[in-house]
């Protein structure tokens, strides 16, 4: 009597987010690809995948991630000017 439990197809991205979550000390801001990955994946499998229960489908990760970088980019600027 073997039970076959349905994998979540959206596990394999909720512990990318852990790893790139560790691996940036919880800097979530360096972690926008792996979460928009997720995002994507539940936007498909949200009504069976529990992992998705913290997603936030109708945040854009990829606009969030352009608009950090530019302000990385700025502050990178401004501390050359100051030198």
């Amino acid at each position: 009597m073997s039970s076959k439990k349905s994998k979540d197809p959206c596990k394999v991205s909720a512990c990318r987010i852990q790893t790139c979550l560790k691996e940036h000390k919880f800097d979530e801001t360096r972690c926008y690809d792996v979460l928009e990955a997720m995002r994507q994946c539940c936007l498909k499998w949200h009504q069976v995948s529990l992992c998705c229960s913290g997603i936030k489908l109708d945040r854009d990760y990829l606009a969030d991630k352009e608009a950090a970088d530019r302000e990385r980019e700025q502050q990178q600027k401004k501390q050359q000017q100051q030198e």
